[in-house]
């Protein structure tokens, strides 16, 4: 419940994080569609019921169509410290249903008399706003904050600290609500609805490998391909696309007693798309540009060797908005047996 819960909350807790500058009159400017063409609030009318502001239209709503799909697929984690939001603010209530859902709260008096007090002040009494701002039902809506799934017991999801706040059409959100949802944030949240393949590495040699040989290491490109998120909120015309391509492996044999090819340890993406080499019959006697020599047996244990994919993500969004994310990384681990053979025919 987004008001009555945080307003509760942040009565105790003192939030010492200063809000940034919401920089939005550039990603404002020009909200269009995805086929170019001007998306307008009439596209989508709200419930005139009393209920909320309909939920495909109001809410933040995403398109994975072109997301990965592996049963091993996962996020990719920030290579910074940055996160995506844990909250943010949208449309989501019509004059009519914010009376509503404020006088059923205001009825069980659950929250206090002078919470409510100061509500009723806020929403009805002019200070700033009268009668919920009915006068002006056809040309604005309350935004509400909300709480990113997964993310509801994160600190991080209290710093949406703002009350119901009104936005007329056509406006930018306030200054004072820098998760309200613009193009970079919904960008930012699609970042977190990205999932990328599972990154275990086929190996040459397969099943178990000897001391002192090369192994090689690569992921295919047919499984290595760009994937993206669209976020989107209707009601407003406003979109924004991350896409996320992949653009180094690490490899990580899992032990000091061996050595990586590269020496880094990172393969660079191959022009065919590729994350190192293939084996091929032929090449036994070659340095892999992708892999490990181990140096000592795995005994009767295995070695976990461990590939992280490093993911470039930029976005583009309405307005003729975008610009580039935090690279993110998603890895697995897989066990490698090898074993106390010096020299071995290929």
């Amino acid at each position: 419940m987004p008001d009555v819960k945080a307003g509760r909350a942040l009565g105790i807790l003192a939030l010492t994080a200063a809000l940034v500058t919401l920089k939005a009159s550039s990603a404002w400017a020009g909200i269009t569609s995805g086929d170019g063409s001007r998306e307008t609030d009439t596209d989508v009318a709200a419930d005139s019921s009393g209920d909320k502001v309909a939920v495909e239209a109001g809410a933040v709503v995403f398109d994975r169509s072109k997301n990965g799909f592996d049963q091993s697929a996962g996020p990719v984690a920030s290579t910074t410290t940055w996160t995506p939001p844990a909250c943010y603010y949208s449309p989501t209530y019509t004059p009519g249903s914010l009376k509503a859902y404020m006088e059923r709260i205001w009825a069980q008096e659950s929250t206090g008399y002078e919470w409510d007090a100061s509500q009723r002040e806020r929403y009805v009494n002019g200070h700033p706003y009268k009668d919920f701002n009915k006068e002006n039902a056809d040309k604005g809506y309350w935004w509400d904050r909300h709480v990113t799934p997964g993310r509801e017991g994160d600190p991080a999801s209290l710093t949406c600290s703002k009350s119901i706040f009104w936005v007329a059409k056509g406006q930018h959100p306030p200054a004072d609500a820098p998760q309200a949802v613009t193009p970079k944030v919904l960008a930012e949240l699609a970042y977190a609805e990205i999932r990328v393949p599972s990154t275990t590495v086929k190996l040459a040699p397969a099943g178990s490998t000897k001391v002192n040989l090369p192994t090689w290491a690569w992921l295919e490109a047919a499984r290595f391909k760009p994937v993206s998120v669209t976020a989107r909120v209707p009601l407003l015309g406003a979109y924004a696309t991350a896409t996320a391509e992949p653009v180094l492996l690490k490899i990580d044999p899992g032990t000091d007693d061996a050595v990586t090819y590269p020496a880094s340890g990172e393969c660079r993406l191959r022009a065919d798309g590729s994350l190192g080499e293939s084996y091929a019959k032929g090449k036994a006697n070659e340095t892999p540009p992708c892999g490990a020599k181990y140096l000592r047996s795995s005994g009767d244990g295995t070695y976990p060797l461990k590939a992280t994919v490093t993911w470039k993500i930029n976005w583009t969004g309405s307005g003729e908005a975008g610009g580039d994310l935090p690279d993110g990384t998603f890895g697995a681990t897989q066990d490698v047996v090898v074993q106390e053979i010096q020299a071995v025919n290929r």
